[in-house]
């Protein structure tokens, strides 16, 4: 599995409804792509949740990296360059995904996090405490499913937890960013394992 996320920040007075028509006419088109474990279509609204910005920021989690290159390289990310530029793609190496109670209904919301490894830490003492508490998460009550993935480059673990309730004190289970479903993607989510993923 591997994770991955784009986020194109807007101008404070732009209009998030031109965000929300573009998943809803676009959004199924990736409903049934090849290698690709889930897409969750998230937007940031500035003011609202906490949010400083309007983002539209996307996050994927990728059964096959060959999708996702292909994905990158082809005819539908080009779309994104064409309207709004070249935006930085993060990645990350999958190390745990779980489905929870609430994977029989729609995300509305995902929580975000990243955490950088300490230079001075040990990264499998890191890692574990990290994968412990995704187990614990797994379990939540209103959790879809939570991820846990590494960038080896920069030493950094990103927390990627979907939710059914999107109301902050179901969101706030899980500290960091929070984000609004505009649309879920999931042909191959079954696909993304059910536990450690190495």
């Amino acid at each position: 599995m591997h994770a991955m996320q784009y986020a194109i920040t807007l101008p404070a007075d732009y209009d998030m409804g031109i965000i929300r028509r573009r998943v809803k006419s676009r959004g199924h088109l990736l409903d049934a792509c090849p290698g690709l474990g889930l897409k969750a279509y998230g937007i940031r609204e500035r003011g609202v949740d906490g949010s400083p910005v309007n983002q539209y920021a996307p996050f994927y989690l990728w059964a096959d990296p060959e999708a996702m290159s292909g994905f990158l390289l082809g005819d539908g990310f080009r779309g994104v360059i064409r309207d709004f530029g070249r935006p930085v793609v993060e990645n990350w190496r999958g190390l745990f995904h779980r489905p929870g109670p609430a994977a029989g209904r729609l995300p509305v919301a995902f929580s975000r996090r990243t955490e950088t490894v300490p230079e001075d830490g040990d990264p499998a003492a890191v890692v574990a405490n990290a994968l412990a508490g995704h187990e614990k998460l797994a379990a939540t009550e209103g959790v879809y499913a939570t991820s846990l993935a590494l960038d080896p480059r920069r030493w950094e673990l990103v927390h990627f937890t979907l939710w059914t309730d999107g109301t902050p004190k179901a969101v706030q289970v899980a500290a960091g960013d929070r984000y609004r479903v505009l649309h879920l993607s999931a042909p191959g989510v079954d696909g993304l394992g059910a536990g450690r993923l190495w």
